[in-house]
């Protein structure tokens, strides 16, 4: 290695919004850790490490900045031989910035501040930050570097701006976001930027998840012809190593393929399984509990939360009505037996009775409707509620996009629950997902994944008698609510104007429920909360 090779390490770590002692400590490990290996030159951390992302809120209580620069304190104190970038939240003359400084040797080097801060999705930094103007320049190994965070390297200039200035590599930190082809998109925009500016690019990712929000990591080095020569695990935390010789135009250290040739189903089951690993693991509750009905989305809840948390840490209840098919209950216990988590049958029919028998003398002798159909949902979630009350476990939800976007779905029934691992899951990839873990090892009943759809709320009921077909459905509503498509243009795409209209409709009069639905990973570019934002109370109606 010679006299001017860089060697880098990417700290891709998983951190927590708002556990600040948790955050350094790991921080200062991992300082040490590489420090201890005594030839290192340069650690790079994600965007706000210190705080993690996005701490939203958290950045207007005076206490939480306070915090954040005695942590930065023991950060500095901790950095001695080696080169540290991190990213925190500072506030100066009363103005809030996203910081990225370089330490070494036990001081500040020098600071950058954030130019471009995004304010579109899920992001909304204009809230909180104030923009940076400054190019931030320096010398490591003869070689002119460039600092710059997450949001600065999609747009042209900052990285401009470095190079114009004689900057031949830029160490940019991030904490973007997974959703589907995101990698590609992101593995594209850095290698025109690095190829446009003749500049080498580290880029370190967050990864873990957040609330909604999963970050895949997939932290890269890309040279300055644009070629990505390093890339870091998806989905995976870790200090990953790599050594760049900026002078010769060489990396020792190569990788043989891209996360990106993963299949789409693979990125997006590992994103569901993080995303509910960690929102169960930070927020400390003992496992996961799920009413297992035998239908498709409740069993592909049930493998992502076993994979997530390990079957020891699942729990399942059965919960038949009088409407529930035989087939049902045999592959919800077959299931659970493959997956190896305890479960329990509960008949609902006692307090179902119970309940029509309370209600009696108000309904006196109106015909049954979707009420009695809601009243055993609710009963359902009841039962579940009480146990995770009971267990510590937190209640997974098992609707997926295309119920809750419509609504169907029964508020305070099976909407009842902490987490929801299918929300922005479509009903068609919904079995995607089911036939390609099933490729892995059967963990879903084939049974479940070829029989039509049913709430069995009523005799003889499948979803498609309240519903258009799901390929139809969901076509539907991804061009609607995903693309902003207007509805004469969906149906000058090949739908049935009546069925279009009613689908939208059922969309738009359903806000009130979405509203109320537990969170849920995030997987698209517009899944509902964060990315949609639409009034409950609204005249508004799209013709």
């Amino acid at each position: 290695m010679s006299d001017t090779s860089l060697n880098i390490y990417l700290a891709q770590l998983n951190l927590t919004v708002g556990d600040i002692k948790g955050n350094t400590k790991k921080i200062i490990q991992s300082i040490s850790d590489i420090e201890s290996k005594g030839n290192a030159d340069v650690i790079i951390f994600p965007e706000l490490s210190i705080s993690s992302y996005p701490p939203e809120d958290l950045l207007l209580r005076p206490a939480f900045n306070e915090y954040i620069l005695s942590a930065l304190d023991q950060v500095i104190a901790a950095t001695r031989n080696i080169h540290v970038i991190i990213g925190y939240p500072v506030k100066l003359d009363d103005k809030l910035y996203n910081a990225c400084s370089l330490i070494n040797e036990g001081k500040i080097v020098k600071t950058y501040y954030k130019q471009h801060l995004p304010n579109y999705g899920v992001f909304d930094e204009k809230r909180y930050f104030t923009a940076g103007s400054e190019t931030c320049l320096f010398e490591i190994k003869g070689t002119i570097a460039a600092l710059s965070i997450c949001e600065d390297i999609w747009v042209a200039e900052p990285i401009q701006n470095a190079a114009s200035a004689g900057a031949k590599i830029m160490f940019n930190i991030n904490a973007s976001p997974y959703h589907k082809n995101k990698l590609i998109e992101r593995e594209k925009m850095i290698s025109d930027r690095a190829r446009n500016s003749n500049m080498y690019v580290v880029y370190t990712n967050l990864v873990g998840g957040q609330d909604e929000l999963v970050f895949d990591g997939n932290s890269l080095v890309v040279n300055n012809q644009g070629e990505i020569v390093f890339h870091t695990p998806q989905f995976e935390e870790g200090l990953f190593n790599v050594h760049l010789d900026i002078q010769q135009s060489k990396v020792k250290t190569k990788t043989t393929s891209s996360n990106s040739d993963l299949a789409e189903e693979e990125n997006i089951y590992n994103a569901l399984v993080l995303g509910v690993r960690d929102y169960v693991r930070k927020n400390k509750f003992s496992g996961a509990l799920i009413g297992l009905s035998g239908g498709i989305d409740s069993a592909l809840t049930l493998s992502v939360a076993v994979d997530a948390l390990g079957a020891e840490n699942v729990e399942v209840l059965i919960m038949p009505s009088r409407y529930t098919a035989n087939m049902s209950n045999e592959d919800a216990c077959l299931q659970a037996k493959w997956l190896g988590v305890n479960y329990e049958i509960i008949s609902i029919e006692q307090p179902f009775e119970s309940f029509l028998d309370v209600l009696k003398p108000r309904f006196k002798d109106l015909p049954g409707d979707i009420t009695e159909e809601n009243i055993q949902a609710r009963c359902r979630g009841i039962l579940l509620m009480a146990a995770s009350n009971k267990s510590g476990k937190l209640v997974l939800t098992t609707g997926n996009k295309s119920e809750m976007a419509v609504g169907y779905a029964t508020l305070y029934g099976d909407m009842a629950g902490g987490y929801a691992p299918l929300k922005d899951v479509w009903k068609t990839l919904v079995y995607k997902l089911a036939l390609w873990r099933n490729t892995k090892q059967p963990v879903i009943p084939e049974r479940v994944i070829s029989r039509a759809p049913s709430a069995e709320l009523r005799h003889d009921q499948i979803d498609q008698d309240s519903l258009p077909d799901y390929d139809i459905l969901d076509s539907v509503l991804e061009q609607y609510i995903e693309l902003d498509i207007p509805p004469e243009k969906i149906i000058k795409n090949g739908y049935d104007a009546d069925v279009v209209y009613k689908i939208i409709r059922l969309v738009d009069i359903n806000e009130y429920k979405r509203r109320q639905a537990a969170p849920g990973v995030r997987i698209t570019e517009r899944a509902f909360g964060r990315d949609r934002r639409y009034p409950i109370t609204s005249g508004y109606i799209e013709k």
